[in-house]
């Protein structure tokens, strides 16, 4: 069985995500780097773990919050460092009291819609989050009924048991299906590099600003060797077969707040055949191209933000955007100092903007803010 809330040893957070330093095993041999005869690294690994020791790297030379003011542009790539800290203060935050058992559905029809912000592989936090809203008993196990149950994807990297939480997920999938309700997940920036880690190792890939390798993006993004240590071809099946957009009650779900979904069909199910029959044909560079475009965020914040999210619904449908992939404490500019003393930043639920069209539901797990799960729709 998975690890339950308040078992196991003390979780230690990560560093927050401006620090995006590589792991001390980049240096091992194996399938998580290439070493030369000399014993140094070659090609964006090495690159990789030079930047570690303290030596320049390509991908950290630029300023990301100088570079990238709003949406990434074209030429965007994930090696580089993510996430700049965006001072605003026009996003709304929703506070919403706690759920303890979700209602019946009445008349017999569909049982409450949730959703759940990235997760990040902190599968204590999850197990919490879920029971405090009646999804899962003591045991971790779905008591829900009819209930309906999405996550909007990343579920690894940068926290310490990304396995467990796909395995969770997997689980309550048949569980939620047996008791009548479901538990489903959509595609994730992280599961891409993820997978991409796996297949292409350090395979060269045309990232639009010089030579990568998804090895190095993962690594460089918070990979995780327990995890690759554990993935089993039907953790790789199942990932690689994730819907990456759904529209459920008239909310449109999706994982990243870009526009680049429109770039894979005119409709849903078009987007989501476009994704899968991309990774089946299981070429290096067209799995970049798609891991870079949803990796891309802000499209629905500051001037022209709404446009973009009315560009979304009326190529998909919905009223309403509910995405994850931006943390609310970057969109807010209120990122926790690092260190064991930081209170971190304070998340209490999703947060609204876009002249209320979109729903941010990364509440920043792994900079110690929360892991939000949260009933739809929003009762403001």
């Amino acid at each position: 069985m998975t690890q339950g809330a308040g078992q196991g040893p003390e979780v230690v957070r990560t560093a927050t995500l401006r620090d995006f330093r590589v792991p001390a095993y980049v240096h091992e041999t194996g399938p998580y780097a290439q070493n030369t005869p000399h014993g140094e690294s070659a090609g964006p690994a090495g690159e990789a773990a030079r930047y570690a020791s303290g030596e320049s790297s390509p991908y950290a030379s630029v300023d990301s919050s100088e570079q990238f003011p709003g949406e990434f542009s074209e030429g965007y790539t994930p090696t580089q460092r993510d996430l700049p800290v965006i001072h605003r203060g026009d996003t709304l935050q929703v506070t919403v009291d706690p759920v303890a058992v979700p209602a019946p559905a009445p008349g017999g029809g569909p049982g409450p819609l949730y959703v759940v912000g990235d997760v990040h592989g902190y599968l204590d936090q999850l197990v919490a989050a879920l029971q405090e809203k009646g999804l899962v008993d003591a045991a971790g196990s779905w008591s829900a009924g009819t209930s309906r149950l999405w996550f909007l994807g990343d579920f690894t990297d940068r926290g310490p048991d990304g396995i467990g939480v796909i395995d969770l997920v997997m689980r309550l999938s048949a569980e939620a299906a047996a008791a009548g309700g479901y538990c489903k997940a959509l595609m994730g920036n992280h599961e891409l590099l993820l997978l991409g880690a796996k297949r292409f190792g350090d395979t060269p890939v045309n990232s639009g600003a010089g030579t990568a390798t998804f090895q190095a993006a993962w690594l460089l993004n918070g990979g995780q060797k327990t995890d690759m240590d554990r993935l089993q071809d039907h953790h790789l099946q199942w990932m690689a077969r994730l819907d990456a957009m759904e529209q459920v009650d008239g909310h449109l779900l999706v994982h990243s707040d870009t526009t680049a979904y429109l770039d894979y069909g005119d409709s849903i199910e078009a987007v989501n055949d476009t994704v899968r029959e991309t990774l089946t044909r299981n070429d290096a560079d067209e799995c970049w191209d798609l891991f870079r475009k949803f990796t891309k965020r802000f499209a629905f914040r500051d001037d022209g933000g709404a446009e973009a999210v009315r560009e979304l619904l009326g190529a998909y449908g919905g009223s309403r955007i509910v995405h994850g992939h931006s943390p609310i404490p970057y969109l807010l500019g209120e990122v926790g100092e690092e260190g064991e003393n930081s209170a971190g930043p304070v998340v209490e639920g999703p947060h609204l903007y876009a002249d209320g069209l979109a729903i941010a539901m990364d509440g920043g797990v792994t900079m110690a803010g929360k892991l939000l799960v949260q009933q739809l729709p929003l009762d403001i």
